[in-house]
Order: C-alpha cells, then structure tokens, then sequence
C-alpha cells in the first residue's frame, strides 16, 4: 500500500492511528533534522547537562535523518545527501525516542533495544536509498545549520523535503523487513 504522508500529519498516523506496516512506501515531505553519531553524542550530553530543554530542536515528534550532507553546488539547498548507517546512532536512538523523537530515516539494520523503543513509543524507522544522495537531494528544498557547526557535514541541520521516497523498514507493531524480509525470502 502506499501512503502520502506529510511529515507534519506524521505524529497523528504514526502514535495514534498507527497505520505504518513494514515494507511500506511513503512519500514524505516537511521539516526534518540531520544528526550522525558525533552530533547525537552532543545531543545525549546536553541532555544530560541541562535536560530536553538545552537541546537546539524540540525533540517531540521530530523526524531525524541520518545523513551528513555535503557541501551545496552553486544554485542548491545541498550537495549529495543519502542516508547514512544508522547502526552507529543505536547507542542513543532509544533515549531520543523516549524523549519524544517520531521517525528515524537511513539505512540499515537496527539493534533489538532500538526497536523496542519504535514500538513503546510508537515511532517509526524509514530507511532512503542508499548510494543515491545525488537523488536524495533533489527532494531537499532548503537546509540551514542549527547546531554544532564545527562538526561540519555531521552538523545538526534543518530540512524542508518534498516528495522524498522512502520505505518503512521497523514499525510500531513489531513488523521488520530485515528479520521478516529475510525469513519470507528463505521459504
């Protein structure tokens, strides 16, 4: 089935009618931020520091993409922009969606701990075409730093997408199309 979501319906359809299934195509568009693993070290340590408040967006119902854009050509928003493995934010994903984060995208697998929090929160992991940032790119509209510039393409960035391709690859029921793709695939 496909769906045509605008990242800010996403929190109604993912926490409350909770229509995501595995193996879903989705269509997203709005607002989302990047982070890697050192800007998500900085994140869990403000938290620390200061709480939820210190953070430089408002974690609740926020969309992070893991991916470190590159430098943008003349006339673009951004350079290439494709997902990066999301295995290295797994440290920190569970405490970023307990405290309010609703989707995740990138690519590839994610720990048991990881998933178990997309299902207690009732969040979401979408993961983009990996290789194919050029692609990705074409989708961005606009990007402006907003934390942690010194990290350079790994800085915290706000987004605007539109129309970006995506599949859903953990949901909020269990569903997931590594462990569940694989097994339909050995049959």
């Amino acid at each position: 089935m496909d769906y045509q979501i605008n990242v800010s319906e996403l929190p109604v359809y993912a926490r409350e009618k909770q229509v995501f299934r595995a193996g879903d195509r989705v269509i997203l568009s709005g607002t989302v931020y990047t982070s890697r693993d050192a800007a998500h070290k900085r994140l869990t340590a403000a938290m620390d520091a200061e709480g939820v408040s210190a953070l430089p967006f408002d974690l609740k119902d926020a969309v992070i993409y893991y991916a470190g854009p590159t430098a943008a050509p003349p006339g673009k928003p951004i350079g290439a922009c494709g997902p990066t493995t999301s295995g290295r934010m797994d440290p920190y994903a569970p405490r970023l969606l307990d405290a309010g984060l609703i989707a995740m995208i990138g690519k590839g697998e994610r720990t048991q701990e990881v998933c178990d929090a997309i299902e207690r929160n009732h969040a979401v992991y979408f993961c983009a075409v990996g290789g194919a940032g050029a692609l990705a790119a074409a989708h961005i509209t606009s990007c402006e730093v907003i934390a942690y510039e010194d990290l350079g393409c790994e800085s915290v960035k706000r987004l605007e997408i539109q129309d970006f391709p995506l599949i859903v690859a953990i949901d909020s029921h269990g569903g997931n199309l590594f462990r569940d793709g694989r097994a339909e695939f050995v049959k």
